[in-house]
């Protein structure tokens, strides 16, 4: 539980995330209109999107299917019935005049996952409900000093909205809940979960109380783009109403817009509730009926979600928990993971992963798909650690080659003569030099300094350019120091 600390004592955060989603769909909700991002304005409406007299939406089958994975991945119930509603209200972007949504009966509810604690601890988050709409089409206001522009692209465009209940009591438990759930639908391929395009978002919910009180009255901030601006929205948000109540004024329900500039929250609305909105079932709109045949066949195409394979990873591989989420967190990673450790010391390989090969991918701002070490050519390097061939040490100059060149490790060892030495010929001389040169280290070591240890061995490396086996090296100098 994190706390904010204001003038007059702490307050509690409250926090309840509503997600859009865009359903991983070629075709529209109510029409088979093309979906592709980045298109010309207005080339993918059709007269259904458009709103033009006569159009009858009809449903799309496969978005319906991806909201049921959805559902299963996250532990809720199906609505065998499920209905759509209008939710009326104007924007010049929406050509209907209203929304086709779902309020009364969601097509899923009463779902949960469950987040990381920042002490390691795991923490329920209930999911009230997922619903299907479809998308507004999107204002544009600084393209022209005289007009507002409008583009019809995104209208229509299937939605899953994820309602959380307010379970959350901090900015950070809101960031893990959104990046958990952003690979959950990557896992099960109902949303890519690219926030930078539009393609998820946020409205965050937030409001404070004093520890223990009843709920404060709430303020929406919406369309939040990233993990980053939850945290930045929230924080701000929270603190704004923390001065407002200790300043003796009161919180009013409203809808407010964060701009990422200035780290601020502002008014953009009154905060409508579901009476403002007239919602009624669709008259052009049948109930839908989903049967078990179809909900048991979503299940069997789920893969192995997160949870499950964090889980596995840590049981059967002998990963810390962390480790295991990190490389859970997003499929991609864990796909390159099981393949390079397949027949190797996993956890060998999940900390070159984790810190080395991330390390260079964020210096190089590129993906792991640009990488040019592959899953083999790592799982390759690593059995040359584990069997000797190369030393921990001499496996990171190999590594940076790699990473560069794309050359395997056994042609980059081969070429630049990397092989540890490990025969005792080889090496005991070298110490016995280091020992000689070293004489009053020597009979301080002897003395009780253990921790010149240390010196030796470093010494010994450096003279044999790092190539000497360390178990040989250690082995060799604890014989003839401790004599």
């Amino acid at each position: 539980m994190a706390y904010i600390t204001g003038n007059t004592g702490e307050w509690e955060y409250v926090i309840g995330l509503e997600v859009h989603a865009q359903v991983s769909s070629k075709a529209k909700l109510f029409s088979q209109t093309a979906t592709d991002f980045g298109a010309e304005p207005n080339t993918q409406v059709s007269l259904i999107d458009a709103a033009m007299p006569g159009m009858l939406p009809v449903l799309n089958r496969y978005c319906v299917e991806q909201a049921v994975k959805t559902g299963l991945g996250i532990n809720a119930e199906i609505n065998k019935i499920s209905i759509f509603d209008r939710k009326n209200y104007f924007y010049a972007d929406l050509p209907q005049g209203y929304q086709i949504s779902q309020f009364y009966l969601p097509i899923v509810q009463n779902g949960h996952l469950y987040i990381t604690l920042e002490d390691g601890s795991e923490k329920k988050i209930r999911i009230n409900r997922i619903h299907l709409e479809q998308d507004a089409g999107k204002s544009i206001h600084d393209q022209h000093p005289d007009y507002s522009l409008i583009d019809l692209n995104r209208s229509g465009i299937a939605l899953m909205e994820i309602v959380s209940e307010p379970d959350m009591n901090s900015p950070y438990e809101a960031s893990e809940y959104v990046k958990k759930l952003r690979s959950l639908l990557r896992y099960v391929g109902s949303c890519d979960g690219n926030m930078d395009q539009g393609s998820m978002r946020c409205d965050a919910n937030i409001s404070v109380r004093r520890p223990g009180e009843e709920l404060g009255t709430r303020c929406e901030i919406k369309n939040v783009n990233s993990v980053k601006n939850i945290v930045k929205a929230i924080e701000y948000e929270a603190m704004r109403q923390v001065e407002l109540l200790e300043s003796g004024g009161k919180v009013d329900q409203e809808t407010r817009l964060f701009d990422a500039t200035t780290g601020q929250t502002r008014t953009m609305r009154s905060k409508e509730d579901a009476n403002d909105y007239r919602y009624f079932p669709d008259p052009d709109l049948l109930p839908v009926v989903i049967d078990e045949e179809l909900i048991e066949k979503m299940r069997s195409e789920l893969p192995e979600l997160p949870e499950a394979k964090t889980q596995r990873y840590v049981a059967q591989l002998n990963l810390s928990k962390y480790d295991a989420e990190v490389l859970v967190a997003d499929e991609e990673t864990a796909i390159y993971f099981e393949q390079a450790s397949l027949g190797t010391n996993a956890k060998t390989v999940a900390n070159w992963i984790t810190s080395e090969l991330f390390g260079k991918l964020n210096k190089s701002s590129i993906t792991l798909a640009q990488c040019k070490i592959t899953p083999e050519m790592l799982r390759s390097m690593v059995d040359m650690i584990e069997n000797g061939t190369i030393s921990g040490k001499i496996a990171k100059t190999v590594f940076e080659e790699m990473f560069l060149s794309g050359e395997t490790a056994e042609k980059i060892v081969k070429d630049q003569g990397l092989t540890q030495v490990s025969d005792r010929a080889s090496i005991e001389p070298i110490i016995d030099e280091v020992i000689a040169a070293n004489q009053d280290s020597v009979e301080a070591y002897r003395s009780g300094k253990d921790k010149l240890f240390g010196f030796f061995v470093g010494q010994v490396m450096q003279r044999t350019g790092g190539k000497a086996s360390p178990a040989m090296v250690n082995e060799l100098l604890k014989e003839k120091l401790n004599r």
